[in-house]
């Protein structure tokens, strides 16, 4: 898939990881300019990553002749209403971009692209991509991203909404919408359509999956902050454990593999305004 290869550049840094269990845990920030939480660069640096979210693989040959038109088709499928205030689209190219930077996933299938109008809410995983592990075997990977004011609020949706997905019902209507959108391009792509088959278990399917969750809210810690500095690190680390401990009460990671990702916003509402700003200026 040479349309993968190259990504945009690093931008949010991740302050803390613990792999090794379940859930694998991880809080990726957007940093400090000037004493200032860089709120405007963060919206402008999802825009970097806007065409591989919104686009299939087969529309991204991009060159100096079309990248304008590329770019504005990219955004008009996101989105073009001016109710963006409760949208979620920025968290979910933020947990798109953590994903394919920091764990080398491929987006198999474009969550925008099956909309019926740009500004259909789409009732589906918010991310579904593959990884190719070292030890052999594919992964799937199926992402729900909460982008909201109060982080106990978005946990608790977090775990609702994967909760719902984890239906039988749900989980066979994914299988037969998601499978024919994989390209064949796709690395290992017969073991990969495997999982997507009406014969092959829905066990089969979650046992190969890994569900997960992004986690963007407005944190007290960051709010305050004006650089990354160990105390800083310390106090988030701290508004992470409480949300780790309401996914370990609902029981998920009991049965299902969970990757937890934290994303601290010093202003979720301004965050979300600098987003529809840049993305509106594309279109």
């Amino acid at each position: 898939m040479t349309a993968y290869t190259n990504k945009p550049k690093r931008f949010l840094e991740r302050l803390y990881f613990q792999d090794g269990g379940n859930p694998v845990d991880g809080i990726c920030c957007a940093g400090f300019e000037l004493k200032a939480w860089r709120c405007v660069p963060f919206a402008e640096h999802l825009l970097e990553w806007l065409p591989e979210y919104a686009l299939p693989e087969d529309e991204l040959a991009v060159n100096h002749g079309n990248m304008y038109v590329k770019l504005k088709q990219a955004a008009i499928r996101v989105y073009t209403s001016d109710k963006y205030k409760k949208r979620g689209e920025a968290g979910e190219i933020a947990l798109h971009a953590i994903c394919r930077d920091y764990f080398d996933t491929l987006p198999i299938s474009n969550r925008v692209f099956y909309k019926s109008a740009s500004n259909d809410v789409v009732k589906a995983f918010d991310l579904v991509h593959a990884r190719f592990p070292d030890k052999g075997g594919v992964e799937l990977w199926l992402g729900e991203s909460k982008l909201y004011m109060d982080t106990k609020d978005a946990i608790a949706e977090a775990i609702k909404s994967v909760t719902e997905h984890l239906q039988q019902g749900f989980l066979k209507e994914q299988k037969l919408i998601l499978g024919p959108q994989i390209p064949k391009t796709t690395p290992r792509y017969k073991e990969l359509m495997e999982l997507f088959e009406p014969q092959t278990s829905l066990d089969k399917f979650i046992s190969s999956a890994v569900f997960v969750i992004g986690i963007l809210s407005t944190s007290a810690a960051c709010g305050k902050a004006t650089q990354i500095n160990p105390a800083y690190k310390a106090a988030l680390e701290k508004e992470f454990a409480e949300i780790a401990k309401k996914l370990s009460a609902s029981g998920l990671t009991a049965s299902i593999s969970v990757v937890l990702i934290y994303v601290p916003l010093a202003d979720k509402d301004g965050f979300v305004s600098a987003f529809d700003t840049k993305l509106k200026g594309l279109q």
